[in-house]
């Protein structure tokens, strides 16, 4: 899969150095991965969760939520949120779904 964008996830790492590890092995999972639907997504990520036209997935145990837009036939990610847990419950991402 082709992450969009890489910058943008090592500004994540930058502004939460906590999840970095855990966003950076994310990160050569999903760039080794050719999912073709969320049940490969889930092979790989048993708590991904799909939520309208987004993914999420959960960063760093339960602290961190990663919202993403997948499109399969592209095999590309689309990084679109990354929140705390709280922000997350919060649920203004939803509208981007």
């Amino acid at each position: 899969m082709i992450i969009i964008t890489e910058e943008r996830l090592i500004e994540y790492t930058k502004q939460h150095p906590d999840a970095a590890s855990s966003l950076l092995r994310w990160g050569a999972l999903v760039r080794a991965a050719k999912w073709r639907n969320v049940a490969d997504t889930r092979r790989t990520f048993s708590h991904a969760d799909p939520v309208g036209q987004c993914t999420i997935f959960n960063i760093k145990g339960n602290d961190y939520r990663l919202i993403t837009g997948i499109d399969y036939g592209l095999q590309t990610v689309s990084l679109k949120h990354f929140l705390t847990h709280s922000e997350y419950n919060r649920g203004g991402w939803k509208k981007n779904c």
